[in-house]
């Protein structure tokens, strides 16, 4: 299954979705989190290699990707259209990550005007959702309102993401109360992906 992770917005959880993706899909077959955006960010992520899985950059990936079951790509923030076109065709699955922040859900609708007519399998992920607020909830009446795809689980707004890429592990692996929590979120989202 090829899964491409892409957003018109830097700053919503592209990486730390297509990581904590990988780690989900690798329990089931081998996995290849192939990191397409010019900031790298999933390779640094990776180089303390504690990730269960293996990271390329797009240029690396071209011999390794035939040896894997699933590939994940964390595209570069901003797609083109044309960008947008070739992920569509080349893709099972385009997941467009999105915060509750109004200016973030705008480019959102943006991306799914760009994508409808490509006739494409996507779904919106909620992300960095605080639940001392009621914007998650807004936010999610408004994607359900305009009757656009998105996955039932939603990630929660923690430093402890942040802190889990700097010691280049997952959430689960990283030592805080709320990890579980956190990891059993993203697990629901791979389980929407691929029971």
């Amino acid at each position: 299954m090829i899964i491409a992770i892409t957003a018109l917005k830097g700053g919503v959880g592209k990486t730390t979705t297509a990581i904590h993706l990988s780690a989900y899909l690798q329990q089931k077959a081998p996995t290849l989190l192939i990191d397409a955006d010019r900031n790298r960010s999933a390779l640094i992520w990776s180089r303390e290699e504690k990730l269960p899985f293996f990271v390329a950059s797009q240029a690396g990936a071209t011999n390794l990707i035939r040896k894997y079951t699933h590939i994940v790509i964390d595209t570069k923030a901003r797609p083109e259209a044309e960008e947008f076109k070739d992920l569509a065709q080349g893709s099972d699955l385009l997941i467009v990550p999105t915060t509750p922040n109004h200016l973030d859900l705008d480019a959102t609708f943006k991306a799914v005007e760009q994508l409808t007519p490509l006739n494409v399998n996507y779904k919106i992920l909620l992300t960095k959702v605080d639940a001392r607020t009621r914007s998650g909830e807004d936010a999610r009446r408004a994607l359900e309102e305009a009757q656009l795809p998105l996955f039932k689980a939603e990630i929660p707004l923690l430093v402890a993401f942040e802190r889990a890429s700097q010691k280049g592990v997952i959430i689960r692996d990283y030592s805080d109360p709320r990890s579980h929590v956190a990891w059993l979120r993203y697990k629901a989202v791979g389980q929407e992906v691929l029971p």
